[in-house]
């Protein structure tokens, strides 16, 4: 079973684990999740996580403490990853190797940024979804769990489907898919889908998968 730890300031905000996927994978008993409220690690009566940041400017950074104490309850062990627009790239390899493991713990960074004590110390990586910043950690740790336990055992009717996904393996964006009915709108499926012929299928599929971009 993968445990799947988040230590983020909106612990309703991943409600939605209980749905579709993430939650089939967690009844198969292939995942747990454990959401972590991190004002629950801090020592004032305001229960405050950020201050501002040394050297002046704009913004709120996260307080460092509250992230250590956070990891350090749950006793935490690699990968611990920090949701940053400064981190290496998300991508279908990383989703293979932390559904491969035991335990998946994901910080969840808000306001202008996070202490780099976190980054440096406390963190053993840092992922982006990509070149672009969104207001916290939250949705990005989404994500990242959705592909991740979407490879676990059970998660899926149809287990082998997601060798077939974009990017497995690193491979190119998988072929177009149709379904009935045969005309849309004047628009037909293509013949070959419909040939019944199964080597002349695999071959067209093969044809329209496109390279990966990057």
């Amino acid at each position: 079973m993968l445990r799947v730890n988040v230590v983020t300031i909106f612990p309703e905000y991943f409600a939605p684990l209980t749905l579709s996927i993430p939650s089939r994978a967690a009844a198969a008993g292939s995942v747990s999740y454990h959401i972590v409220d991190l004002r629950d690690f801090t020592h004032d009566k305001h229960r405050t996580v950020d201050d501002a940041p040394y050297g002046g400017g704009p913004g709120m950074v996260m307080k460092p403490g509250p992230f250590f104490e956070a990891v350090e309850s749950l006793k935490a062990t690699a990968p611990i990853v920090l949701l940053s627009a400064r981190g290496a790239q998300f991508t279908q390899e990383t989703a293979v190797r932390y559904a491969a493991g035991a335990e998946l713990t994901l910080l969840c960074g808000h306001y202008k940024d996070v202490d780099q004590r976190v980054a440096d110390f406390l963190a053993t990586e840092e992922v982006a979804l990509g070149p672009f910043v969104m207001s916290g950690g939250e949705p990005a740790a989404l994500a990242v769990i959705d592909a991740v336990v979407r490879l676990l055992p059970g998660a899926m009717s149809d287990g082998e489907s997601f060798r077939t996904d974009s990017f497995w393996d690193g491979r190119e964006i998988s072929a177009p898919s149709y379904t009935r009915p045969e005309e849309f709108e004047g628009h037909r499926v293509p013949d070959v889908l419909l040939s019944g012929n199964h080597a002349e299928i695999a071959k067209w599929r093969e044809l329209m998968r496109k390279p990966r971009a990057g």
